[in-house]
Formats: C-alpha cells, structure tokens, sequence
C-alpha cells in the first residue's frame, strides 16, 4: 500500500477520546456564565483581551495534561504503509504528539501566538495557568500590539495556507477518513463532497450519524480509538471495489 495516498479529515470526537476539554464542558464553572461568542471572538478581544487571553491560556494548560489515544497512534502509524496528510478542525497538538506530519489545522492552534497588530509570530515563553484565571493580560509585541492565540474565532476566515494544503491533500487522496467531525461546519464539511466526486474512498468513523453518513462508502459506527487501528486492514478490499 506504499502508493496509496490517505487523508485524514479529524474533528472533536478524536481529541474528546484523549479528555480534551470543550467550551460546554467547563468543570470549574468560572467560564460556565460566559457566552462562546464572548471568549472567541475578535469583538470579544477588542473588548476583553485579558479576559480571552486567560481563557485560551487555561485550555492551552489543559490540553498538555492529556495524552493522544489511539486513534491518534494509528493515523501516526499509516506513515509506515501509505502516503498520509492530516487536515484537523482540532485546536490541539495530539496529531504531532503522536507522530503525524504534516497536520493541516484548519481553525489554528493553541501552540501558535502572533501580534494583532503586526502578524508577527510569538516565541515567547508562556506562563503556566495550573489553576483557572478570569484574567491574564497578554504579553506586548515589540510593535507594541497584544499578542494573541492563533485560533480562528468567530467571523474570520480560515488560514489560506492549511485550507489550500487540505484541498490539495483531498484532491489527490484514494481514501479520505472522516473521524470525530459533526459534517456541519463549513468549508471542511465540503472536503467529503471533493473526494466523492472523484470516485475517492470515502471512510466515515463516528459514533453518531451525520450529514455525510448516507453517501460515505463505508460508516464505521464505533469511537476513533476503537476503529482506527483496525481500519488499515480493510482498505485493500475498499480499494478494489
């Protein structure tokens, strides 16, 4: 299977396997009262920068607490057998903690900062948040501008670089494996639409059924960490069908 290129289009339903956190399940309760829009937002951060920047420090801090499954284990491992490019609606790093090059993150990263005044790239140290804290006054650019999360909030558009890669991975794929993605939020849940068109393998692996479940040639009802260590087994016969 040396030959055979695989895309890997993955949402929250992998990172939710490792007990990353989303907005919703908020256990302190101190983010609980705050609407979504309030801490993701660019209105959100023209308003209440040390607000939103304490925010993102604190799921910055959680998500190094946790480790990738397996399901993240075995798209890493896919390298050994097949040509393999991830594109993520992930904010996390589990993908590269487990192996996997190049990943593609459509909506940014909490592991990238820049200035919002400038664009410039942050290397900075960060600061710990071991407990959670309402307010954070980010650090200062030499600019002058505030440095901010590189995550892709409310009303902006997707990063032209990972969205043109993850069009151009799907493009030239034999198999796409959709994992853990509601198939509702757009652009990435057009992806499935390219690689049907071509004639592409198309797996879906999620619990639940979603929007691409009657089209996909093969649903997979079973977590990530359950059905992908299995899956490249089942491909060749995909592939001859």
């Amino acid at each position: 299977m040396g030959d055979v290129r695989i895309a890997v289009l993955s949402g929250a339903g992998i990172s939710a396997e490792s007990g990353v956190p989303t907005f919703r399940d908020d256990k302190t309760g101190l983010w609980a009262k705050y609407d979504p829009y309030e801490l993701s937002s660019t209105d959100g951060w023209q308003n209440h920068p040390e607000r939103v920047w304490a925010w993102y420090l604190w799921r910055h801090h959680l998500v190094q607490q946790v480790e990738p499954n397996d399901g993240h284990r075995a798209v890493a491992a896919w390298r050994d057998y097949a040509e393999v490019s991830v594109i993520t609606q992930n904010v996390d790093n589990l993908h590269e903690r487990a192996g996997s090059n190049p990943v593609h993150h459509l909506h940014g990263s909490l592991f990238e900062f820049w200035c919002d005044t400038c664009g410039s790239r942050y290397h900075g140290q960060l600061p710990d948040m071991p407990e959670p804290e309402l307010e954070k006054m980010p650090p200062q650019c030499e600019c002058g501008g505030l440095v901010r999360p590189g995550i892709v909030w409310f009303g902006e558009q997707l990063p032209d670089e990972p969205w043109q890669a993850a069009v151009e991975a799907v493009a030239t794929s034999d198999v796409l494996v959709v994992v853990g993605t509601s198939g509702i939020v757009y652009p990435a849940a057009g992806l499935p639409d390219v690689a049907l068109a071509r004639g592409a393998v198309v797996v879906e692996v999620n619990p639940e059924p979603t929007p691409l479940s009657a089209n996909a040639t093969l649903t997979i009802r079973e977590s990530a960490s359950t059905a992908l260590p299995t899956l490249l087994q089942q491909l060749p016969e995909l592939l001859t069908n």
